[in-house]
């Protein structure tokens, strides 16, 4: 069974502001990054996000943007090394993150999706998988919240 999944939500803004919610590192720190994002999501850029629940910055690769459409990601499975594997063979391994912005009705409003696949079909890649589709459920949580109210959902929710 490939891990892979899709989460999703409907956004009462236009698709550039939403879009721009994300690209730009500014308004990403705002709501998701909780130690902030170094970087604009740009095609081939590598840029840094950190969170206080996963300290210390990290490396995501921007692999494609599209303006206004789609933005991939590659970045560290977080899964670990594999009980018994060899720690040098089987060490790190990257995953691709998909997200998708689709306007909606007259423009006003934004679907966005982000998929995530790639882990290896083990019990650590299970269980690292639910954890970034946990982690994906939130951001477009505080995705919407910052946009549409000016909300961060996550001030006080991790260390």
């Amino acid at each position: 069974m490939e891990l892979k999944f899709e989460v999703s939500t409907r956004i009462a803004r236009p698709v550039h502001e939403v879009f721009e919610a994300v690209a730009d590192p500014a308004k990403l720190s705002a709501y998701f990054t909780t130690g902030g994002a170094v970087g604009r999501l740009e095609t081939g850029a590598t840029v840094q996000w950190e969170f206080a629940d996963f300290p210390g910055p990290f490396p995501v690769e921007v692999v494609e943007v599209v303006q206004d459409e789609r933005i991939v990601l590659r970045w560290e499975a977080n899964e670990g090394v594999p009980e018994g594997a060899d720690p040098v063979v089987d060490a790190g391994y990257m995953t691709t993150v998909t997200m998708t912005f689709q306007p909606l009705d007259d423009g006003a409003r934004t679907l966005v999706r982000i998929a995530e696949e790639g882990w290896r079909e083990t019990p650590t890649g299970l269980k690292a998988s639910y954890g970034n589709c946990m982690g994906w459920s939130q951001m477009l949580s505080a995705l919407k919240a910052s946009v549409e109210y000016g909300i961060n959902l996550r001030t006080g929710a991790y260390r």
